[in-house]
């Protein structure tokens, strides 16, 4: 079977060091659903009653933690159900990746059943948002969104359009226009100068 976009999205996650998912079923995102069933459990799902537990519970997972939540969810009313948990997660400044569903790219823009603005939605909950049109955009997409997640202690939406999750993935083009990325971050070290180390040593109390 040929690797889809969905295949993809979980394997990267991977290579970020997530192990843990919290969301709730629904048909527009069935296909990353069942790309996280061939996987056989090396990433765990948490299902919630909720979508808007699957944010909290997200939220909650970074606070204790330190690592990266993640919440996934249906398009539409599903992906609503995210903000109260998203904008907890934003005012706590602790990193969490939101992965919505969305209508197929063939109807965006048809005022197609349960079609949300996604883009817009997310937008002031989270730093970085986008909604993925081609296979070969997902890499870049994924690696900027959780590298603003975790970089910045921030929320990252990104939105999935449910034909586009079990479309054959494809690596970026070798062109122009292309964008390459890579897995990985590291905190950079952070040094005082030299001056300022030398007035924390010159500090004296009254009495001394």
């Amino acid at each position: 079977m040929a690797r889809t976009v969905g295949d993809f999205f979980w394997q990267r996650l991977k290579d970020w060091g997530g192990s843990r998912v919290f969301g709730y079923p629904g048909d527009g995102i069935n296909g990353l659903l069942g790309a996280l069933q061939r996987r056989e459990g090396d990433i765990e799902f948490i299902q919630v009653r909720h979508e808007e537990m699957a944010a909290f519970m997200a939220a909650a997972h970074a606070k204790f933690t330190g690592e990266l939540g993640v919440c996934l969810v249906t398009s539409g009313p599903g992906a609503s159900h995210l903000l109260t948990g998203l904008y907890d997660a934003k005012l706590d400044h602790v990193p969490v990746l939101a992965i919505s569903g969305q209508q197929a790219r063939t109807a965006l823009g048809s005022h197609y059943q349960q079609e949300f603005d996604l883009v817009s939605m997310f937008k002031d909950a989270a730093a970085f948002v986008q909604q993925a049109s081609l296979p070969s955009q997902v890499r870049h997409l994924i690696d900027r969104a959780i590298r603003t997640a975790i970089a910045g202690r921030k929320v990252a939406a990104l939105i999935f359009p449910n034909d586009l999750q079990e479309a054959v993935y494809e690596d970026p083009p070798r062109a122009h226009g292309a964008v390459f990325s890579g897995a990985g971050f590291s905190y950079p070290r952070t040094l005082p100068w030299a001056e300022d180390l030398q007035s924390a040593a010159d500090v004296r109390l009254p009495n001394q």
